[in-house]
């Protein structure tokens, strides 16, 4: 039976910050759609006990712009709203939120505060959203190797298939070798009419001067 990582939200006009609060997490797997889902599985623990979230986020949100960096205590994201307002609240519906879903204080601002985002981003590395389709968050959120969606990158190994340019080369070296055995063809032609021409000079018989 999965257990349910606890989460932090805090947001601003056009975002959301949510912290997934789970360390030495490991096969993660983040999913973000349009219209608001956001869904996540990991493995954590000596035993490796599995850790599932979804949660129906209060509204629609951009997943192009979108982002999240993975750390060795929590996973962070950075949810891009798909229209600038706020939201007061993490989740859709009336109900009261789950236990594990929490406000992250030390990230709040309320919406008339006018002071600056407390929310320091500089030497975070993140990768986007967008190109994961739900794959194994870890391969894309090292460099989308999954990116592992962008593990389709690897299949620019597939430009190995240029080697198969090696099979041009054996097409031509066997032009090369026709072309050669056409002019050996030809040499041994030539010399069998040059030695037919010698042969028949020899046997024509000599003329005498006229006296």
């Amino acid at each position: 039976m999965s257990r349910h990582p606890e989460v932090k939200w805090a947001e601003r006009s056009d975002k959301v910050y949510l912290t997934v609060l789970l360390p030495d997490a490991k096969n993660v797997k983040v999913n973000l759609e349009p219209e608001g889902t956001f869904t996540f599985s990991a493995t954590a623990g000596t035993e490796n006990s599995l850790y599932e979230l979804k949660l129906d986020l209060h509204d629609k949100v951009n997943v192009e712009e979108s982002k999240i960096n993975t750390g060795v205590r929590s996973i962070f994201c950075v949810l891009e709203k798909a229209e600038q307002k706020w939201w007061n609240k993490l989740l859709s519906g009336d109900g009261k939120a789950p236990h594990y879903v929490k406000v992250d204080w030390d990230k709040w601002m309320d919406e008339d505060d006018d002071g600056q985002d407390k929310v320091n981003l500089g030497g975070m590395d993140f990768s986007n959203f967008a190109g994961m389709d739900g794959l194994d968050g870890m391969g894309g959120l090292g460099g989308m190797g999954g990116l592992g969606g962008m593990g389709g990158l690897g299949g620019m190994g597939g430009m190995g298939g240029l080697g198969g340019m090696g099979g041009m080369g054996d097409g031509m070296d066997d032009e090369f070798d026709d072309s050669d055995e056409e002019g050996q063809e030809a040499e041994k032609t030539g010399e069998n009419e040059h030695a037919q021409a010698e042969t028949s000079s020899e046997a024509k018989p000599e003329t005498a001067p006229s006296s």
